[in-house]
């Protein structure tokens, strides 16, 4: 296949879908101060969610996140509305660790070895920045590594007539002696990921706790949901969550998640304190 072509096919991929910040923090907030975290309850958003909604301008933001199909509207009467599965998924960054932890691997490795001229190097740049979105290991220069099924980019690829000497996609196992483990540690940077992850957890020991619920208290507490945020996407983003399996020894992401499950929990129970001046 012309590997230029298949380069931009690969990388029209990086900027699809990508929402506003402030949209994000909205279906944030929206995901916390719900019941439970991994399963948002509906909730009547009114007092002080609605009012920090309109103040911040981000009411208007409901009509579109609800043709977006990331809200779901429960009654026009009481304006409830529910995060639906998407609107979950995007609030948790487009993945969620726990289905990609406890997601089967069949043992197999998928490779993509291509082979960008230099006068691309822009693209090639872009190339990288998609595998490493999605989940692929760097094992060497431009050889890359997943455990996962490469179907969704070879069906991006399926028009193209192959050219194996610019790209290709290999199925395989290690058969000289290597371990998965070494695989895994040579592909991923686990230091720098546990290193996000202790970062992360830091921000959660700062959490404020009140006795009180006035407008300064509440404010505390949306800046620390917003350092949150922005903590956990740091710590989570280079993390390719593999299968439980092939978790390297000391890996700090499933700590941090439970933790940040609880955090979030009392986070939640706390905002519903505060009247609509609050926040």
């Amino acid at each position: 296949m012309d590997i230029l072509f298949a380069c931009r096919r690969l990388c029209f991929a990086v900027g699809i879908c990508r929402l506003k910040p402030r949209t994000e923090e909205f279906l944030y907030l929206l995901l916390w101060s719900a019941e439970r975290l991994m399963r948002p309850t509906f909730r009547n958003l009114n007092e002080s969610f609605e009012g920090w909604a309109y103040r911040s301008g981000l009411h208007r933001h409901l009509a579109e996140l609800e043709r977006q199909q990331f809200l779901e509207r429960q009654s026009n009467a009481n304006r409830i509305y529910r995060l639906t599965e998407k609107g979950r998924m995007r609030a948790l960054g487009g993945r969620d660790p726990e289905q990609c932890w406890s997601r089967p691997w069949d043992g197999a490795w998928r490779l993509i070895c291509f082979d960008v001229p230099v006068a691309e190097n822009r693209l090639r740049r872009r190339l990288r920045q998609y595998l490493r979105n999605n989940g692929f290991g760097l094992l060497q220069r431009s050889l890359w590594i997943t455990p996962d099924s490469v179907e969704p980019q070879v069906q991006l690829l399926r028009k193209q007539k192959p050219d194996v000497k610019s790209m290709i996609f290999l199925h395989a196992g290690a058969c000289g002696g290597e371990h998965d483990a070494d695989i895994v540690q040579a592909a991923w940077d686990f230091e720098r990921i546990n290193g996000g992850y202790r970062n992360y957890l830091k921000v959660l020991k700062q959490r404020p706790t009140f006795k009180g619920v006035d407008t300064a208290q509440g404010k505390s507490l949306l800046r620390w949901a917003n350092e949150e945020r922005l903590a956990w996407k740091s710590a989570i983003t280079p993390d390719p969550l593999l299968p439980t399996t092939l978790l390297p020894r000391g890996y700090l992401g499933r700590r941090a998640w439970r933790r940040r499950i609880d955090a979030l929990k009392q986070a939640g129970r706390s905002a519903a304190k505060f009247p609509a001046e609050g926040i």
